[in-house]
């Protein structure tokens, strides 16, 4: 009982913590920047470019927002499921869980709130993501790495 307590202490805390950390850092965006306003962090390869998102990841599927916001809702229960029932998971992954959660909340909150995704960290390279795009990828190569070692 007390490893579940944990596990799921964990979950939580880590979730929480990346939904504030996305959150936080849009409310500064749209404070400091205008739509499609730039600026400079590190010349040539870092930028704060403030952009609404009306789709998913890349832009994939503009102004689908209701698919999106199901597709969150469809997550955010399923890995409550596994956190409440799958009892034999650990400390690293409810970390995992709690940063993708953490990330998909942070993203549906814009979504049901503004209709968009607030994005700004601007590599030049890549499409323009923010906070929670961050927490969602590395909670998921996380996890992918941590089941390739359960396995071997």
């Amino acid at each position: 009982m007390k490893k579940e307590i944990i596990n799921l202490a964990m979950f939580i805390t880590v979730t929480f913590a990346a939904l504030t950390v996305d959150q936080v850092s849009k409310v500064f965006v749209v404070k400091q920047l205008r739509v499609g306003e730039s600026l400079v962090v590190l010349p040539q390869f870092f930028h704060l470019t403030y952009i609404k998102n009306p789709g998913g990841a890349f832009g994939i599927l503009p102004y689908r927002t209701e698919i999106f916001i199901f597709l969150a809702f469809l997550f955010i229960i399923m890995v409550l499921l596994i956190t409440t029932f799958y009892h034999d998971n650990n400390w690293m992954l409810s970390a995992c869980l709690g940063l993708i959660t953490g990330g998909v909340m942070g993203n549906l909150i814009d979504r049901i709130r503004l209709g968009y995704v607030i994005d700004f960290l601007d590599f030049r390279v890549w499409p323009i993501f923010n906070a929670a795009d961050v927490f969602i990828t590395g909670g998921a190569l996380l996890l992918f790495l941590l089941l390739l070692q359960s396995k071997g």
